[in-house]
């Protein structure tokens, strides 16, 4: 009796000790399953030969498995279209059957898609793959010198453009014929000579299978789509995903528990990986509905959901402070969203989030389209982008090293190797290039594709992935993102933090948002901070208020110049533009907004004049 009430006594004792020492003991357990799980899945298809099996075949599966179940339901302008999987199956094969049919396509080349949403762009993705041909997904909103620019980087020869991008391919059509393009419009006719109207061929086409033996040269290295870089500092780059790449990416969704029963609310743009990989790719995998719209809108947003009964929703960047930002309504509590997945997202938007429109997981992530390693934030802490452990550091070999903000490189010590970070400090995230956590690079760019490879950090000969991106690991193991180089500048001999400094702007009463770079000026080292702003609804800027506000902040990071703007502009995936704020400085001469500099004799922000920026540059006044 004595060593059984010992026994009961323990059984008791460990979950209090688990608790105590070990918060996140379970929810590490619960991860690692799913891991476990995941990497079994993705392992045993990837074994798989005579056929090879690739995310394609998921697809087929599912469209075999549950024919009648909804697939994706498509709502633009009040008009609902709704696709099962099998109608999916058979719009692509006749998609697949008309590319066949033309003279100008061989099976296996390059395709470009330049398209908005719409269930098209999915059925000529699934109708390209069992092709076995690549596909460039381009921006629908780039034009002229960008729009050629990703053309020739993916050596596409066919491009897919969307009926409404008529005038848009044509700005650019003469370059199009130079390069020998086949042009083919979305649309039943079209009058303009050099494109071809393509949905006719799609709707006499025949919906029978695509014999597998048009796709039997794809192996798991071939690329499967080629997803280009937002260009907030130049012009994108062509980042190539290839087929093991591909699935890998189906277990997205499922490592997160979105099962066949959920409903997917994807308004993200589909030529971009959260929206493609996550909302498109990762549906394949579970087989859930996608409710599929053209754009982002906050107003329209929880509106969809109550309609559809939507249960997962994605976000990126600033999506979720803008809903954050719309007025109260009495009904936006009710919905049955249950999860919210994506990157991007600020602690003080992820509490304001929460408590305005109610409980659910967040399952914040930390992923790039080219890189070889990723976090995902299982615990609901909040700020955090993942949390480090054992068994993902040795599946995924990774470390944070010491860097050089002035420099723009990694530290390195007396024996030429990179420096590792302790716990605590900022560090610039690298990852080992590995079979298993490859990195293929950027299609017609060796430059740019060595500049993210770094050799020599830990051992001399060894080869990492630079990200770019400086994180922090906390004594618990949180990961959280700090920034990015070339964001981080550094002024006083100190780093500044953008995204720090945007945070506490944020938090001011006038501003709606916030966009903050460093900028040079004659005559000082480094580069001093400046921030663009918006401001809320019938505020006004008030340079005292504002003054009072950032000294919050070290006096290094305080903005020493606020620019303020009707709108902060953005790329089609909510980031933030800064290459030219940058190159357009704090010359009131060039810059017609408003603008104000911090005059700390006066603790107040004052109206830069070309006056005083005379003083400034000629080096009368030093900052």
């Amino acid at each position: 009796m004595y060593t059984i009430s010992i026994f009961l006594a323990s059984l008791c004792i460990v979950p209090l000790l688990l608790k105590t020492f070990c918060p996140y003991f379970w929810q590490d357990a619960l991860y690692l399953r799913r891991l476990f799980l995941m990497s079994r899945t993705y392992i045993g298809r990837r074994r798989r030969r005579n056929p090879m099996f690739l995310f394609l075949d998921r697809f087929l599966q599912q469209a075999a498995a549950r024919p009648q179940e909804t697939f994706v339901v498509f709502e633009d302008n009040n008009n609902n279209e709704r696709f099962s999987y099998r109608d999916a199956d058979r719009i692509s094969n006749r998609i697949a059957n008309a590319l066949l049919s033309h003279p100008r396509y061989t099976p296996g080349d390059t395709v470009a898609l330049f398209m908005g949403n719409e269930p098209a762009f999915m059925f000529l993705c699934l109708a390209l793959a069992k092709l076995g041909s690549p596909v460039a997904l381009l921006n629908h909103t780039i034009r002229s010198r960008s729009l050629l620019h990703c053309l020739g980087c993916s050596r596409a020869k066919v491009l897919i453009a969307a009926s409404e991008l008529k005038d848009a391919v044509r700005d650019v059509l003469s370059s199009l014929k130079e390069q020998s393009v086949t042009v083919l419009l979305m649309a039943k006719g079209c009058d303009v000579g050099g494109m071809e109207a393509f949905s006719g061929a799609v709707e006499q086409a025949s919906g029978d299978p695509v014999p597998r033996a048009f796709r039997s040269h794809v192996t798991l290295n071939s690329p499967a789509v080629l997803i280009y870089t937002s260009g907030t500092t130049g012009l994108p780059k062509a980042a190539v995903v290839n087929q093991d790449r591909m699935l890998m990416a189906l277990a997205v969704l499922s490592s997160n528990g979105v099962t066949a029963e959920d409903v997917i609310y994807l308004n993200l743009p589909l030529y971009h990986t959260a929206g493609f990989i996550i909302g498109f790719v990762g549906s394949i995998e579970t087989g859930s509905t996608i409710i599929l719209k053209r754009k982002f809108s906050a107003s329209q947003f929880w509106v969809d959901c109550r309609k559809h009964k939507v249960t997962v929703i994605q976000y990126i960047g600033e999506v979720l402070r803008y809903l954050c930002n719309t007025p109260q309504g009495d009904e936006e509590g009710d919905h049955s969203v249950r999860l919210a997945i994506g990157n991007g997202l600020r602690a003080d938007v992820w509490r304001s989030f929460l408590q305005r429109f109610g409980p659910m997981e967040v399952r914040e992530f930390y992923a790039s389209t080219e890189g070889n390693v990723g976090f995902v934030n299982y615990t609901d802490k909040i700020g955090a982008v993942g949390r480090a452990n054992f068994l993902h550091s040795k599946l995924f070999p990774y470390t944070l090293v010491k860097y050089d903000t002035e420099r723009d490189e990694p530290v390195r010590d007396a024996r030429g190797l990179c420096i590792e970070c302790p716990k605590g400090q900022t560090g610039l995230l690298v990852s080992k290039i590995t079979d298993r956590a490859p990195f293929i690079g950027y299609v017609g760019n060796d430059a740019q594709t060595e500049k993210k490879r770094l050799r020599d950090v830990l051992r001399k000969g060894d080869l990492y992935f630079n990200s770019g991106d400086l994180l922090r690991v906390d004594l618990e193991n949180f990961i959280y993102f700090q920034d990015r180089v070339g964001d981080t500048f550094r002024w006083k001999g100190e780093n500044v933090a953008t995204t720090e400094v945007a945070d506490v702007l944020s938090l001011a009463g006038c501003v709606k948002e916030s966009n903050v770079y460093g900028v040079q000026v004659p005559g000082h080292e480094g580069k001093v901070g400046m921030a663009v702003v918006t401001l809320k609804e019938d505020a006004a800027f008030d340079g005292g208020q504002m003054y009072h506000h950032v000294v919050c902040l070290p006096s290094y990071a305080r903005p020493r110049f606020i620019r303020i703007q009707m709108e902060v502009e953005v790329t089609g995936t909510f980031k933030h533009l800064k290459g030219k704020l940058v190159e357009q400085g704090f010359n009131p001469d060039r810059i017609t907004d408003p603008l104000y500099i911090l005059n700390d004799p006066d603790k107040c922000y004052i109206p830069l004049t070309p006056q005083v920026y005379g003083l400034i540059t000629s080096g009368s006044m030093k900052l």
